[in-house]
């Protein structure tokens, strides 16, 4: 029997007392959501860098712990800076001739040879109407509805503002992590009682496992669907298709954030429909069509293989927990699905079933 105790009052009273404290502190962590964020994120980043540090500082040889993070940080900000070199100038030059496409169209149908002095012409042939229409009610309702439109964008503006210096935050949160990262690592858990140490203990081993297969697996559907992308929108002769498909390889480290991809899709089949005179929705129709046949194989084939292998799930399991995290938390559900529902079913075989002690109990035995 699993559970061989029976249920008094006071095991009632004591889950129950666990059960609203648990609740408290989500509580708490949801009012702190904007403080506790970028020591999150800087937490997560620390975990990442970590092992590239310690090779750097062990194996290669680099005398103290605080080099060794300058040197790692240099080669990360070098590697994002090569990799962004190769998609945002090409990106940019693409952007810069669809303008130039668009003016000489604007130019050539409206018989227009400078767009400003055509501007300043209008202005003065119309200037009775617009003097009218500036001293007109409508006008005047119009301004009022756009000044606290302004207000926003000011506001936008600060949020920005404070975004970056969050992020500056969250850089210095990451490099004290990483200077004691071994020293917080083993003792984060005396925060914890000392009867509970064990659970907590077992419960990190668990979520720290599940977020390295994690990461592993979705790092390798990223780089599966970058080639794929590459190759579809090489085969249509889609423009700027390499830098495209890193780009989309990069997005999708986030579980389907490269659907934004689509914006500078459209865009780039804008520029060849007016580059080449071909159909802007036939391009745009094959440049869809890419993105469905990629995401049907990453969705039935290489997300269930790769991530299933990866985190010892079944790939109806995975495409169930997606659809149920998704139907429960939208967006953000897609994202923490896999590694929410590895950690769930990890918790349930260890406290509730039993079955790592009985496989731990089994292996003992048969090494004696």
């Amino acid at each position: 029997m699993i559970y061989d105790k029976p249920i008094t009052f006071d095991t009632f009273v004591r889950a129950l007392s666990y059960s609203l404290l648990a609740l408290a502190v989500i509580a708490l962590i949801n009012y702190l959501g904007s403080v506790l964020l970028p020591f999150a994120v800087a937490w997560l980043f620390a975990y990442l860098l970590y092992p590239m540090v310690k090779f750097v500082q062990y194996k290669l040889h680099v005398p103290g712990r605080v080099l060794s993070i300058i040197v790692t940080l240099v080669v990360v900000v070098a590697v994002l800076t090569g990799v962004a070199w190769l998609i945002i100038p090409p990106l940019i030059e693409q952007f810069q001739r669809l303008g130039e496409l668009f003016t000489t169209y604007i130019q050539t149908t409206a018989k227009i040879d400078s767009i400003p002095e055509a501007v300043a012409q209008w202005t003065q042939e119309h200037r009775k109407e617009l003097d009218d229409f500036v001293r007109s009610d409508r006008f005047t309702e119009g301004v009022k509805d756009i000044i606290p439109q302004m207000f926003n964008v000011v506001g936008e503006t600060a949020s920005i503002i404070i975004s970056i210096l969050a992020s500056l935050i969250t850089l210095l949160y990451m490099f004290f992590i990483l200077m004691d990262y071994e020293y917080l690592t083993e003792h984060w858990i005396k925060i914890f009682p000392k009867k509970t140490r064990p659970f907590w203990s077992e419960l990190a081993k668990d979520a720290e496992r599940e977020l390295s297969n994690y990461i592993r697996g979705q790092g390798m559907v990223a780089s599966i669907m970058g080639v794929l992308f590459c190759i579809g929108f090489t085969l249509i002769d889609f423009p700027m298709a390499i830098g495209l498909g890193i780009l989309i390889g990069i997005l999708d480290l986030v579980p389907y954030l490269h659907t934004f991809a689509l914006i500078p899709t459209a865009l780039l089949a804008l520029l060849k429909a007016a580059d080449t005179g071909q159909n802007f929705w036939i391009i745009f129709a094959m440049a869809v069509a890419v993105f469905a046949v990629v995401q049907v194989i990453i969705d039935l084939v290489v997300t269930p293989y790769v991530m299933g292998k990866a985190m010892s799930l079944n790939p109806a399991i995975l495409l169930l927990s997606l659809s149920v995290w998704g139907a429960l938390l939208g967006f953000i559900g897609l994202i923490i699905a896999l590694p929410a529902t590895t950690l769930l079913m990890a918790y349930y075989q260890r406290y509730i079933t039993r079955e790592n002690e009985e496989i731990e109990t089994n292996s003992e035995k048969t090494s004696e």
